[in-house]
């Protein structure tokens, strides 16, 4: 028996596959829902440790769509609230279902997932990571430009998870980052040079936009750090999205956000809600991007 493939980081895949996948998921948003169903008959687990609107959405959709049956499980439905080790649920889901979808509290537990998993695990964000996010933006990105090769995309905010898969997956696309932290937030140094030459890392909102053909913002407080909400407002302010900020990007440049949003903090409801926003589109994209990674990792 094979191994199985996993997406935890989304390094585990090549360059084509990745242009692959996206090229999939644009067949797959043309065809809509066809009735086609390439994964009848098999059952994905969607593990959730955290609220969610997007992930659970998208996936037990796309799951369906796909033809396969999904079974979502919240935190307190798990054995897991109770002491039971990754590894055992991994040797016990293996056994029911075909793949196991999960956002846990840890990037140590979902790599345990996978470490003792017969079946496909699927990371659908973790304090680290969030590589599904960045599969939808650049699908988002080669929809508006037509190519990815060359495109240089803004991150300005907090160096946080979506920072990380999008330096790491654009730049294996030939998408250059440019990020812009506070000094206190800075994305994890590690991740950044493990992502090359195609990423840069800085301080000045300004300097990142310039040219840009997308500015991505994020959200200021994300679950866990509301303890330190206030500080990270201070910090945070001057690298709001906006329309002063946009208007150092290219003429056709877009507005990107991976949601919840909270406009008049990281970005403005004009920006949020205006013409050049491609907001609405990343979020249906992580239907199609889904959809084309589980047809992948299931064969």
């Amino acid at each position: 028996m094979n191994e199985p493939r996993h997406f935890i980081t989304g390094t585990e895949l090549r360059r084509e596959e990745l242009l692959g996948l996206i090229a999939r998921a644009r067949e797959l948003k043309r065809a809509g829902s066809d009735g086609s169903r390439p994964l009848q008959h098999k059952s994905v687990a969607i593990l959730l440790a955290r609220p969610s609107t997007r992930t659970r959405a998208s996936f037990e959709v796309g799951i369906a769509q796909l033809g396969a049956t999904p079974v979502v499980l919240r935190s307190e439905e798990l054995q897991l609230a109770r002491g039971e080790s990754p590894r055992d649920t991994a040797l016990v889901l293996s056994r029911y279902v075909d793949a196991i979808v999960a956002r846990p509290g840890a990037d140590a537990t979902i790599e345990e997932l996978a470490r003792y998993a017969g079946v496909p695990v699927i990371n659908a964000l973790t304090p680290l990571h969030h590589p599904c996010q960045a599969l939808a933006d650049l699908m988002t990105l080669e929809e508006r430009f037509g190519s990815l090769e060359g495109l240089r995309v803004a991150y300005v905010g907090d160096g946080n998870n979506v920072c990380h898969s999008l330096m790491l997956l654009g730049s294996a696309v030939g998408v250059e980052v440019a990020v812009a932290t506070p000094p206190d937030l800075q994305p994890d140094e590690t991740i950044v040079a493990q992502a090359g030459d195609l990423v840069s890392v800085g301080h000045n909102p300004r300097e990142a936009a310039a040219g840009a053909h997308a500015i991505y913002a994020d959200v200021w407080v994300s679950m866990g750090d509301e303890a330190e909400a206030d500080r990270r407002r201070r910090l945070l302010a001057p690298f709001r999205l906006d329309e002063d900020l946009l208007s150092v990007a290219g003429e056709d440049a877009v507005a990107l956000h991976c949601l919840p949003a909270h406009p008049g903090e990281e970005i403005t409801e004009g920006v949020l809600y205006g013409e050049r926003s491609a907001v609405w589109d990343q979020a249906e994209n992580r239907l199609h991007t889904q959809k084309a990674l589980l047809e992948f990792l299931l064969g």
